[in-house]
């Protein structure tokens, strides 16, 4: 390992030997079944780690969410994928910070006990993409519940969570003085809402990833389970996407140093022309290049968990971190394979299961070009581009 122990060292060593659990071999064989990993989140969740960030009044461990990126990058950099759980740790943050008592002390104790997940946020549709403003589901209050009419795609981990926090429109975006407003979230029990207006459709894709397509057809949701005052849910998914930036940005550095570890090793240990490759300079520049790079991004990524745990404003640097370390973590994926050489493209490496999963950091879950936006708007005052 490069770097120097640090105050989360012990969560570091700790997940670092859960994860010794589960080598290479056990995640080759979960991609190569299109699986989800089951063993490996039961064990996660079995040790507390997914609880987090739930405070220790609810039974948690009442960690914050630098804690939490560590968590991720230590998954990511032991070969692992926390794709297949991040979604507790920012839909966490939802609950947390927005939802009611009663909501807490419903869902919080059952979520750290593991009895129940709540792996799933719903927000993104087809025909608007991260243009959220414009979103077409609808739910409409008729007495004590709110019936749900729409679709949603891209929503991952639904086959593998109790609980989904859900965004629509509970007043016509024509009714509204901002278009962030009038948006609604709620809490929706899958087990209650898949086949009784719930329809869900898997998305076969690129990388081993559970994610789906939704049809809301008439699907009622009790009123108790909107959280927070109806109309504010864009405010308050804001605030849970800024966790998941910075959550996944951590991710990415993990896969950075992932790479760059799995490249160092290869070129000491390949002999070519009787000299180890890594000794010529057009092996070994590129990969200190990828290693600067993941360094840079990760300190963004502490600065804005750090900004988030002290509840200070932290969009513009959970952005610039989620694309800082995407970034990274693309180039030292194309480092590491071409330090292997045809080697990287053998599934037994692992490199190209790695290889397919970071690539997916550079559009989701905002693109680059998005963030690129956000900077120049809000950061350097220039004129909204859209």
């Amino acid at each position: 390992m490069f770097n120097e122990p640090d105050e989360y060292q012990e969560i570091r060593d700790a997940i670092r030997q859960l994860c010794r659990q589960f080598p290479d071999e056990y995640f080759r064989q979960v991609d190569e079944k299109s699986a989800y990993p089951e063993a490996f989140v039961d064990a996660l969740i079995g040790a507390g780690w997914l609880a987090a960030m739930i405070p220790e009044e609810y039974g948690g461990t009442g960690l914050g969410l630098t804690a939490a990126t560590v968590i991720m990058e230590e998954i990511n950099r032991s070969g692992g994928n926390a794709g297949a759980v991040h979604g507790q740790m920012y839909n966490m943050g939802t609950l947390l910070r927005n939802g009611s008592k009663a909501q807490k002390e419903k869902y919080l104790p059952p979520i750290a006990a593991g009895k129940l997940r709540i792996q799933s946020m719903a927000v993104t549709e087809p025909t608007t993409g991260t243009d959220t403003t414009k979103i077409k589901t609808t739910a409409v209050r008729r007495g004590d519940r709110y019936v749900v009419n729409g679709q949603k795609v891209w929503i991952s981990r639904v086959q593998h969570s109790d609980l989904m926090i859900l965004l629509a429109r509970t007043t016509p975006l024509a009714q509204v003085k901002k278009k962030s407003e009038g948006m609604s979230i709620f809490i929706v029990d899958l087990h209650q809402a898949i086949g009784k207006g719930l329809s869900v459709r898997p998305i076969p894709n690129l990388v081993n990833h559970e994610t789906n397509e939704l049809f809301f057809d008439n699907l009622e949701i009790p009123q108790e389970n909107l959280i927070g005052e109806e109309g504010q849910g864009f405010k308050y998914i804001l605030d849970g996407l800024n966790a998941e930036r910075t959550l996944i940005a951590a991710e990415c550095i993990g896969d950075g140093y992932w790479f760059i570890e799995r490249a160092r090793k290869y070129a000491c240990e390949r002999i070519v022309f009787d000299r180890p490759i890594g000794k010529n300079q057009g092996v070994q520049f590129p990969i200190a290049d990828a290693f600067i790079e993941v360094e840079a991004a990760n300190l963004m990524r502490f600065e804005a968990a750090r900004l988030f745990d002290a509840h200070q404003p932290c969009g513009a640097q959970a952005n610039m971190a989620k694309y800082l370390a995407a970034k990274a973590s693309w180039e030292a994926a194309n480092v590491c394979m071409q330090t292997h050489g045809g080697f990287g493209f053998a599934n037994e490496y692992d490199i190209e299961r790695k290889f397919r999963e970071t690539r997916l950091y550079q559009v989701a879950p905002i693109s680059t070009n998005l963030i690129y936006a956000y900077v120049a708007e809000h950061i350097l005052g220039l004129p909204r581009s859209f």
